[in-house]
């Protein structure tokens, strides 16, 4: 169904529309503070963006989960589409994810219902868990070149994060260090320093 749902919304395409499309290499795929590949990533995916603020696509990458559940090699592939808008000077994203983990043993698929919040180089998200899954805060702020975000996760913990983005000739190349704690639930304690290269369409 989630398929079904981005494939008729990429049927047809307006004028004011547009796709693209991202490919990227990491020393690793960090996401909330935690490994997801424990080693190197490859990643990629394809974006719809139509003028009036709805969105839609999907992204792929290796992942790797034998230190944390035994699930062994495998694939994530994420479903989502959204809707952006501007209201009193804050900018509102609700959006909805679909994260698929094709062919493995374990249940580990889930879904989040998404709101974010942007002021300037502020940022704020909620993702809500469904069916059960927990829930995620962060804040984010930029300094020209710079991020930084706090994160925390529900049944997980907490992680901190700080990012440089810089051009490598034509690709766009970043360094990032994160940090997660764990709150009792997860028995993970990680840190990771992670270097990418990425180019998009």
């Amino acid at each position: 169904m989630k398929k079904l749902i981005l494939l008729l919304t990429m049927v047809s395409l307006p004028s004011f529309a547009s796709v693209s499309a991202n490919v990227s290499i990491a020393s690793d795929y960090i996401w909330r503070g935690m490994t997801q590949t424990d080693g190197i990533a490859v990643s990629g995916g394809f974006d719809y963006a139509a003028d009036g603020g709805f969105y839609a696509g999907i992204w792929g990458s290796n992942v790797n989960f034998n230190d944390s559940t035994g699930s062994g090699n495998g694939a994530e592939f994420d479903y989502y589409f959204g809707y952006g808008f501007e209201m009193g000077g804050v900018g509102v994203d609700l959006g909805y994810v679909a994260f698929d983990y094709p062919g493995n043993e374990d249940d580990l698929d889930f879904e989040e219902i998404v709101l974010g919040l942007s002021m300037g180089d502020l940022g704020l998200t909620f993702a809500m868990g469904q069916d059960g899954a927990p829930d995620y805060t962060e804040v984010s702020y930029g300094i020209g070149a710079i991020g930084v975000s706090y994160g925390q996760y529900d049944d997980y913990g907490d992680n901190f994060s700080i990012s440089y983005g810089f051009t490598c000739g034509t690709y766009d190349c970043g360094i990032a260090y994160s940090d997660f704690s764990d709150d009792g639930y997860s028995g993970m304690d990680e840190d990771a320093l992670v270097f990418s290269v990425s180019a998009s369409l």
